[in-house]
């Protein structure tokens, strides 16, 4: 009986000192209030002991710095795929439709002829006027759903293919001349933008990364040559697949060269048109519909991919409060922003190699590989010319990540890529191939590797060169707009003088390569002077919408009665506070308060007053 006291004693003691009791009987003690149920609370509620926090953030954003690459790659492969598609069913329908036989026997009087020179005239003429909507259109869309929406409309002119007629064929050619300048110009931007993303991935820890202010000038240099090289390398490659239908299917049905070149005399520099003389018929026995409807649904098939890639792999180029802001700052105002960026002198300065670059292209093929290839090897060599040429553009974009590792002169690309095809003008002036001569072949392929390695330089230098010069994301689109808009207008031209002799197409190609050296040459040059460079302003947004609110100390949506209705709501506020402390005797508060209330105003009209200069004053300091 009195164990049994002297127990109820010591937990009685242990409940009163909330210690646990002695004598090994800590297993028995009934928990306490405030003893281990606050302990075993706060140990259920507080971090897990292995939790380290910056170990977590840097896996969060090495997951963010993954997620960037898997945009770029996805849109690289997704513009890659279209463009096989389009340039390999276009390649095999315009083959089909120049045979005579083909058209009579398919087709009878329908006249596939003019409908081509229509359709052709549409993917042409079109993109003239695609400087006065491609901005509003990437504004109001995002640069995302503008690659998107034009993956569609190539997919549109696959479909068209399986009908073919005027109304099916020339509205939908019309309609990739409208998609063209917006999907290049936001494809450029993209790219651009992941590499600005990727830099604040990885520089996560810096102040002005944090605070989202401007980043340092020069800070994305190098991840925006990087991705623009990955771009370019994996584009290229479309040369390479949109010849796989004319390995795999078409090139079984055409003629041997001797049948197809028996009529053509002149050849490269001493021919005129692209192929003067070249046999009415190509194939030796028509394709079956079901053959050609298998193949049609293959490259459909494959346009779908690109516009899953597009749609579920690539994530978004900007922060939906960033892409709020973009579209805030006026329908008209976004109209006039590519032209007024024009009053910079480098964006005006390169121009010349803008126009160059759409020329280039354009005579690769149908200059050098047709004039000069297919008149001297024949239709059935065709894909081999062209693969090489895809091939070369593509292993040499990687050349272009040497201004990163070696710390080479960013003329280097642009400068070198028009020096190597200065040379092929002389020698393709000098030099023409001859007809149905099969054994010219090696030279033929070196001169279309080398060509490729000039388009790769020229791509890859201009690219990243406009990604260097305009790293304000709001500008993107614009600068990204002319570059193409330019190229588009030399596609237009090459269109146009497809009927002029070889030798003054060169001559053509000469001048404007010189002229588009010495202005780039010029442009360096005052960069070096630090010669200041105008840059037009981007408005402030004013957002009309009044139900919508940042979580953050500063609202770019707030218009101007919501701020003074939050402000006298504020003064309401502090005068009730401040009339008690009046009362008490206090002294200066109403001083104190339109003090508040000027620096607030001094501080908003510094901010704006800031805010619309950086588009100028930083620029004209911080010369390149």
């Amino acid at each position: 009986m009195a164990a049994v006291i002297t127990e109820d004693n010591v937990y009685r003691e242990a409940e009163l000192q909330a210690a646990p009791p002695a004598d090994g009987a800590e297993g028995l003690q009934p928990a306490g209030p405030d003893g281990n149920i606050q302990g075993q609370v706060e140990e259920f509620l507080g971090p897990h002991p292995d939790y380290d926090e910056e170990e977590e953030e840097r896996k969060y954003y090495r997951r963010k710095r993954l997620g960037v690459v898997k945009n770029v790659v996805g849109a690289s492969f997704g513009g890659m795929i279209v463009y096989s598609v389009y340039m390999g069913l276009l390649q095999m329908q315009l083959i089909l439709h120049y045979d005579e036989t083909y058209r009579e026997v398919k087709y009878g009087s329908l006249g596939l002829t003019d409908i081509d020179n229509k359709m052709l005239m549409g993917i042409n003429v079109t993109p003239i006027v695609g400087l006065l909507y491609t901005p509003v259109l990437i504004r109001f869309l995002g640069t995302k759903w503008m690659m998107f929406l034009a993956s569609g409309i190539y997919a549109l002119f696959v479909s068209t293919n399986y009908w073919e007629r005027y109304y099916t064929l020339v509205p939908s050619a019309v309609a990739i001349g409208v998609a063209i300048v917006p999907l290049w110009a936001s494809l450029g931007n993209y790219i651009t933008r992941m590499a600005q993303q990727y830099y604040e991935y990885v520089n996560y820890k810096e102040e002005h990364v944090q605070e989202q202010k401007k980043v340092p000038k020069g800070a994305c240099h190098q991840y925006v040559i990087i991705f623009q090289s990955v771009f370019y390398i994996i584009f290229h490659l479309s040369f390479v697949f949109a010849e796989f239908p004319m390995i795999l299917f078409l090139n079984d049905f055409l003629s041997e060269y001797k049948h197809t070149l028996y009529n053509v005399k002149q050849c490269g520099a001493d021919g005129k048109k692209i192929i003067e003389g070249f046999n009415k018929t190509v194939l030796q026995h028509l394709p079956r519909s079901t053959n050609l409807i298998a193949v049609e649904s293959v490259l459909m098939g494959a346009a779908f991919i690109a516009m899953i890639i597009f749609l579920a792999v690539c994530g978004a180029a900007y922060r939906p409060t960033e892409e709020i802001d973009l579209r805030s700052i006026g329908w008209g105002n976004i109209f006039q922003m590519p032209f007024k960026h024009l009053r910079d002198y480098r964006l005006r300065m390169l121009c010349p190699f803008f126009i160059y670059s759409g020329f280039e292209v354009l005579f690769a093929i149908q200059g050098l590989i047709l004039s000069y290839g297919v008149c001297a090897l024949g239709m059935e060599k065709l894909w081999l010319l062209v693969m090489v040429y895809g091939l070369s553009s593509s292993i040499c974009s990687s050349l272009s990540m040497a201004l990163v590792q070696q710390r080479l002169p960013r003329q280097v690309l642009l400068l070198g890529g028009a020096a190597v095809h200065l040379v092929l003008l002389v020698v393709l002036m000098c030099w023409s191939s001859s007809p149905r001569r099969p054994d010219q072949l090696p030279q033929l392929l070196v001169l279309v590797a080398l060509w490729g390695l000039g388009t790769a330089l020229n791509k890859t230098g201009l690219s990243s060169l406009l990604g260097m010069f305009y790293e304000d994301k709001e500008r993107l689109d614009f600068v990204y707009t002319i570059y193409h808009w330019w190229q588009a207008i030399a596609i237009f031209i090459v269109y146009l003088w497809s009927a002029l002799p070889m030798r003054a197409k060169l001559a053509i190609l000469l001048v404007t390569l010189l002229v588009s050296g010495l202005c780039y040459w010029q442009m360096e040059r005052r960069l070096a002077k630090k010669i200041p460079y105008r840059l037009p302003r981007i408005p402030r947004p004013r957002h009309k919408v009044k139900g919508y609110r940042y979580l953050e100390e500063e609202n770019s949506d707030e218009s101007d009665t919501d701020k003074s209705d939050v402000e006298g709501e504020e003064d309401e506020g502090r005068q009730s506070e401040e009339e008690p402390e009046r009362d008490a005797g206090s002294q200066g508060s109403d001083s104190l308060g339109r003090d508040r209330g000027a620096a607030r105003g001094r501080r908003r009209r510094q901010d704006n007053a800031a805010y619309e200069q950086a588009g100028e004053q930083e620029d004209y300091v911080q010369a390149m």
